[in-house]
């Protein structure tokens, strides 16, 4: 750790510093960053494209008094080194450490915990009339990246912000990036604004001149550059919605942004300001093969090489798997289209994009749109494929249920990283889809156990026009080298008798028939055999081939990575209609957000893995001698 960074501790240590030191002080968070990243994993490239505006926002406002709500919280890690995080940040996204967001429950300084994009505006809003109710005069500042602005919410709470009286700073972090490069017409927008020279030319000498001439004068050179502004530009937009607009401002000029906020902080009156910064994602640091996301996620590397340490034998992810399928089932049918939400990379979509670009859309950051886009092209005979995350779907579920659903309309959801998620933790589990799309109607939902059932899923689904189907898998991997084909068309709520056994059965829906099995292994060694069935469907249910397992058996199991009311809530719903005597227990996600950990240990946390299926059984069987024995007293009485 380098010698001025050793001396600070916390923003107050920071404020001791001159302004002549802040710049090599910048240089040494930096550099601290990315060897805390090359040894841990994680976020890099946002962190390191605010190290200047995370260093000055601390610097000059007066934390945590004043208030700092990062978006999303990708950005934080320079942010963490500056609160009294330092020697904890080897612990970054590992079990019991630092969480890879901003968190209220782990510091003072983080007043927002966020994993979701473009709720910071809303947040401060509301922060700063809770202020103001009680008489306080603290500042609140929102940090907001130009990807976020592709979000509805975001516009909601910048149409809302300038109606009301407090004192918000809103700064917009602009490196034209969100994940992948930031889309849309804002994007567009913000890079006009930025290379308007005419415009910025005609500012920057008013706003030289003014104070040197008398005030008729002063308002003729104001009424002169708001005209300009207007013919260039068309009317600033974020000046329409009521704000106080300086910029655009070079993100890593420490000086400059220093003297900025300086002059900003003390003259809120009444009007919030938007305070437009310029950066780089990923500034300071090549690693050797991230280069299309300006290394927004990156393993653990070799701090003098940069090259990333990849496991040698690299099995292809269900992601790649999706995108290998779907690319193949687009070479003969045209009307497959592929829609993701500035997540192109991380649901295996790249390929497809080279491959059909005309057939490939990213909306940006705007779930609600894509669900309601991906309808409308259902509409029109097509075969929309929508790849989103199973914790951002949540984002669009009013599209899903009223766009979709109600209308039946045949859109595919491929919901990946379904269920835990290990080192991003509680914020970014897919713990609810099966709950959240299985109690509607219209609504299949699939969960492959393996990665062929998976190439046959997207077949299924591509073929499917009765309605809305989604497949939900894991983020994790094969254990082939190979990436399979489609070999089967699966019948619709088709269940897969898997082993056979006596009195005890296991419904598995997912990637828990792994732990299915090794759970029946374990106690053939007792000489007690179950059942295992892949249930492949959470909605609709095999009724047919549960009915004829409930005749058969004594106990019912069932086991699922996602929360209460899922696919245990339809198992249980059939058996209480059809009036079935059977004991049914069931499996599945506690009533709890599980911090970051390895995905095998928040099973376990989370009571869906093999042992629990043993405890389970063993229970049933020592019940069932309790009541042998019980019933043999009874009968000598």
């Amino acid at each position: 750790m380098s010698d001025i960074l050793k001396k600070v501790n916390s923003p107050n240590d920071l404020r001791s510093l001159s302004l002549s030191d802040l710049l090599s002080f910048c240089d040494e968070l930096r550099a601290e960053t990315i060897s805390i990243v090359s040894r841990t994993g994680g976020h890099l490239g946002a962190g390191l494209g605010v190290i200047e505006l995370t260093t000055a926002l601390h610097y000059v406002f007066d934390t945590p008094n004043d208030l700092l709500v990062w978006d999303i919280g990708h950005q934080a890690y320079p942010h963490k080194i500056l609160t009294g995080r330092k020697d904890m940040m080897l612990t970054l996204r590992k079990a019991a450490g630092i969480s890879g967001f901003a968190k209220r429950s782990e510091s003072i300084y983080d007043c927002w915990g966020a994993g979701h994009c473009s709720t910071s505006v809303s947040a401060a809003i509301g922060m700063a009339h809770g202020l103001k109710h009680q008489s306080k005069q603290q500042k609140v500042i929102a940090v907001i990246g130009d990807g976020a602005l592709s979000a509805g919410m975001a516009y909601e709470a910048l149409n809302n912000a300038a109606a009301l009286d407090h004192n918000l700073i809103v700064i917009l972090n602009d490196n034209e990036m969100s994940i992948s490069p930031a889309v849309g017409s804002m994007s567009k927008y913000l890079t006009k604004l930025f290379f308007s020279k005419p415009l910025l030319r005609a500012r920057d000498f008013a706003r030289s001149s003014l104070s040197l001439l008398p005030d008729q004068i002063s308002r003729l050179i104001k009424k002169s550059v708001r005209s300009t502004k207007d013919m260039l530009m068309g009317g600033n937009f974020f000046e329409e919605l009521g704000f106080l607009y300086i910029g655009p401002i070079d993100g890593h000029d420490i000086n400059n942004l220093v003297s900025i906020f300086e002059k900003t902080k003390n003259n809120i009156k009444g009007k919030p300001i938007l305070i437009h910064v310029k950066t780089e994602k990923g500034k300071g640091c090549n690693l050797d093969d991230a280069v299309g996301e300006k290394h927004h996620a990156v393993n653990m590397f070799d701090l003098a090489t940069k090259k990333q340490i990849i496991p040698s034998i690299s099995f292809p992810t269900y992601s790649k798997i999706f995108g290998s399928n779907i690319c193949k089932l687009a070479e003969t049918d045209p009307s497959i289209i592929a829609i993701t939400a500035a997540m192109a990379s991380g649901t295996g979509l790249i390929e497809f994009q080279k491959k059909f670009p005309d057939r490939f859309y990213d909306v940006g950051i705007a779930e609600q749109h894509a669900v309601t886009f991906a309808a409308g092209l259902a509409c029109q005979g097509l075969k929309p494929f929508v790849a989103i995350y199973s914790t951002f779907l949540q984002r669009a579920y009013d599209q899903v249920i009223h766009d979709v659903a109600l209308q039946n309309l045949p859109v595919r959801f491929i919901l990946d990283r379904a269920g835990h998620v290990g080192a991003d933790g509680a914020t970014h589990a897919g713990s609810f889809d099966i709950t959240y799309l299985s109690s509607l109607p219209n609504m299949v939902v699939m969960a492959p156990s393996t990665d062929q059932e998976l190439a046959n899923m997207i077949s299924t689904a591509a073929d499917y026009d009765a309605g809305p189907i989604a497949i939900r898998f894991p983020r994790g991997s094969s254990q082939n080298a190979a990436i399979p084909q489609a070999n089967e068309k699966i019948t619709i709520g088709k269940a897969k008798l898997i082993a056979k056994g006596s009195t005890i059965a296991v419904l598995s829906i997912g990637t828990r028939l792994e732990a299915a099995m090794r759970a029946r292994n374990e106690l053939a060694k007792l000489g007690i055999n179950i059942t295992v069935i892949d249930m492949r469907f959470a909605k609709p249910i095999d009724h047919e081939l549960l009915l004829s397992i409930c005749q058969t058996h004594e106990l019912l199991i069932t086991i699922e990575e996602g929360s209460i009311g899922g696919f245990a809530a339809h198992v249980f719903d059939f058996i209480q209609k059809n009036n079935i005597d059977i004991e049914l227990k069931s499996l599945y996600f506690k009533d709890q957000f599980i911090d970051q950990n390895s995905y095998e240990e928040m099973n376990r946390i989370s009571g869906v893995e093999s042992e629990d299926i043993i405890r389970l059984t063993n229970h049933h069987i020592e019940s069932a001698k309790l009541q042998q024995q019980q019933s043999k007293k009874l009968e000598l009485v």
